[in-house]
């Protein structure tokens, strides 16, 4: 897929093993997800609401169109990286932005990710089931 002009302003956001790439441009406050709308791309209310979050914070969801690109992980990892991404792009448009996009802890990167399977066992933590006999 081709790598959209910038001509606006630009955010990464990651979360769990996901990805996103955020433009945002001046606009009427279209969110576009992989060049689909945001209700189609992700269809649970839980997910718009966590993606629109920094935006409803500022009060600049109608000031601006988002276009975003995700990869990996799930729809879950997908829409906090977004939101990750769309608060990095209005730190970058507007810098005093931060303090209130910080105060809500939309500028940090959440670092759990999936813990390793150990040898010996199940999963990462769950064991065999114990035999006595």
């Amino acid at each position: 897929m081709p790598i959209p002009s910038i001509d606006g302003h630009y955010g990464t956001g990651r979360r769990k093993k996901a990805i996103a790439r955020i433009f945002l441009r001046p606009g009427t406050g279209t969110i576009k997800v992989d060049r689909k709308p945001l209700e189609l791309r992700f269809p649970t209310e839980a997910l718009r609401t966590v993606i629109t979050q920094p935006l409803l914070l500022t009060e600049t969801m109608d000031k601006f169109d988002i276009l975003a690109t995700t990869s990996g992980g799930g729809m879950s990892g997908q829409a906090g990286a977004m939101r990750l991404g769309i608060a990095r792009a209005l730190v970058e448009f507007n810098a005093e932005l931060r303090p209130s996009l910080k105060k809500a802890g939309l500028l940090s990167r959440d670092p759990r990710i999936k813990e390793r399977k150990k040898y010996g066992l199940a999963g990462a933590r769950k064991r065999f089931q114990f035999s006595k006999r």
